[in-house]
């Protein structure tokens, strides 16, 4: 009897009952708890520990890493105690999202072919060939995009904008700072980009024609706003029928210097609540990737994550 009120104190608490229930679904990592549940290495690590001296959880050492599952559910009362521990996992606000995320991770890991070209990423460049460079690859991108009508939300000075009116039929950046749109402007003017204009606006209510642009793209930018839901919305409001949003931001981190260091109102976002933003204003077969870590601390990572408007 002892053993089962142990038992019964082990699983009253929100977090384990997190771990049991994504374990019963998916073999994973602590890494990969780590991004799901956005906790602390420390934390799930003494969980996890708890949980598999009381024989709920089973782990085996896969190459450096360890990956843990639910343990069999054994007798009777053992049945119980998981029905149990299901029936808690469903009243609890954090299991949807846990869901999303864990959908992510496991097709993150299926993903052979984005982990081979970020291989060939991290060798591109390192041996030099003469005529070969990033800033050569992006200029052919661009050449073989439509023309497309554009708007860049929260273009900063504008650098990202100019280089796609070289293929776009216009470019429309937007940004809530006078000194970055007089100075864009500036500059596009110098360099002849008629097809490039900056209106001075928030992204969270741009200056910018309902059902008007092609593509809505948010470059760094949506980790700056206020409120990114409602600028994701009104993306969705400008964006024309059969057009698509499009955003690259950072993957939710813990280095809270960015606040003070670059402004950041937000320290990135999960991947579910990309989904969750997109989703909800309007965007279908939404797709979100990993596209980029950096070498070096705090090793910040790169979300694209792209929205359709049906037609």
């Amino acid at each position: 009897m002892s053993s089962i009120l142990k038992k019964l104190r082990l699983i009253s608490e929100p977090t384990r009952i997190r771990i049991l229930h994504l374990l019963r679904q998916q073999e994973l990592s602590v890494v990969e708890m780590q991004e799901i549940l956005q906790m602390g290495q420390s934390r799930i690590s003494t969980h996890l520990s708890q949980l598999k001296k009381e024989g709920f959880v089973a782990d085996e050492r896969a190459g450096k890493n360890v990956i843990y599952g639910a343990a069999g559910d054994g007798g009777a009362e053992e049945k119980q105690l998981w029905e149990m521990i299901e029936a808690v996992s469903a009243t609890l606000p954090e299991t949807a999202a846990d869901e999303v995320a864990l959908e992510h991770v496991v097709l993150r890991r299926k993903d052979r072919v984005r982990a081979y070209f970020d291989e060939l990423a991290g060798k591109f460049g390192r041996s030099y060939c003469p005529g070969r460079s990033w800033k050569s690859l992006a200029e052919a991108l661009l050449k073989l995009m439509p023309p497309l009508v554009i708007a860049d939300l929260g273009a900063g000075e504008g650098t990202f904008s100019q280089l796609l009116a070289q293929s776009a039929k216009q470019v429309i950046a937007v940004d809530n700072s006078e000194k970055m749109v007089s100075f864009g402007a500036s500059v596009a003017k110098e360099n002849g980009c008629e097809n490039l204009e900056y209106r001075l606006g928030d992204i969270e209510s741009p200056p910018i024609d309902p059902e008007s642009v092609d593509l809505a793209f948010f470059s760094q930018a949506l980790h700056h706003a206020e409120e990114p839901a409602v600028a994701v919305a009104k993306a969705f409001e400008i964006v024309k029928p059969g057009g698509r949003v499009a955003i690259l931001d950072l993957a939710k981190h813990q280095f809270d210097e960015a606040r003070e260091l670059y402004a950041d109102v937000w320290l990135g976002f999960s991947e579910y609540e990309l989904t969750e933003f997109l989703e909800k204003a309007g965007f279908q077969r939404v797709e979100i990737a990993r596209v980029d870590r950096e070498g070096e601390a705090p090793h910040f990572q790169t979300l694209l994550a792209i929205g359709h408007k049906e037609g």
